[in-house]
């Protein structure tokens, strides 16, 4: 079913489950946000996000190519501060396919379609082992850039998958590669293949996640 939501590409890729902070200080954010918090329930405060292939989030010549699918958000936190900016606190809610963006408006509107993940049991081993790979990455990544969780590992299979992708310093494509990965299974094998050959490379490059890490923060609009 095709729905349409206020959209804020970014240069960084999303996941279900997991909180993002922003800072919105450009115009058409700006009046994003202003669009939310008139919504009387904040539970339908939503809005997308996509992240940006090519191209820039702020400025006149703006994102030139974008990924497809993204997350859709509930705003839950917002601070204004004295110039006329927000900080917020959004939440992932579920995954969602771009499939047309309209500009012309105040702000960025996409067309797109909700992309629920489908119902199917997590083998036990599967599970296992990307905990027991991230267990040891989170280890070693300690005393080289400090640990990149906080709190303990989630027990439900489908939301362990997400925080481990959010975890994981990766590569614009890498993390892509992880939100459109068809179920929490293949999710799993897919982020535990790439820890194991980050795992690989803290053997000949002891700084790499590190720089990674360094990399890889939210980015503002």
């Amino acid at each position: 079913m095709t729905d349409q939501l206020p959209m804020f590409p970014l240069n960084a890729v999303l996941y279900p489950g997991v909180s993002v902070p922003l800072h919105v200080f450009e115009d058409r954010y700006r009046a994003l946000i202003h669009h939310l918090l008139r919504t009387d329930d904040p539970s339908l405060r939503l809005f997308g996000s996509v992240a940006i292939r090519e191209g820039y989030e702020v400025g006149d010549h703006g994102n030139q190519s974008l990924y497809r699918v993204g997350v859709r958000l509930q705003l839950t936190d917002v601070e204004t501060r004295a110039d006329g900016s927000f900080d917020i606190v959004a939440v992932g809610r579920d995954r969602i396919q771009l499939d047309r963006l309209l500009t012309t408006g105040e702000y960025p509107v996409g067309e797109v379609t909700l992309l629920p993940g489908p119902e199917a049991d997590v083998p036990e081993e599967v599970v296992e082992q990307a905990r027991a790979t991230f267990t040891a990455y989170r280890h070693v990544l300690r005393s080289i850039a400090g640990d990149p969780l906080q709190g303990e590992l989630p027990s439900d299979p489908t939301y362990l998958s997400w925080t481990l992708a959010a975890c994981t310093p990766l590569p614009m494509g890498e993390r892509q590669q992880l939100l459109e990965a068809s179920d929490a299974t293949e999710r799993l094998v897919l982020v535990t293949d790439l820890l194991r050959t980050e795992l690989r490379a803290i053997n000949v490059i002891t700084s790499l996640p590190a720089t990674e890490v360094a990399r890889t923060r939210w980015s503002p609009n």
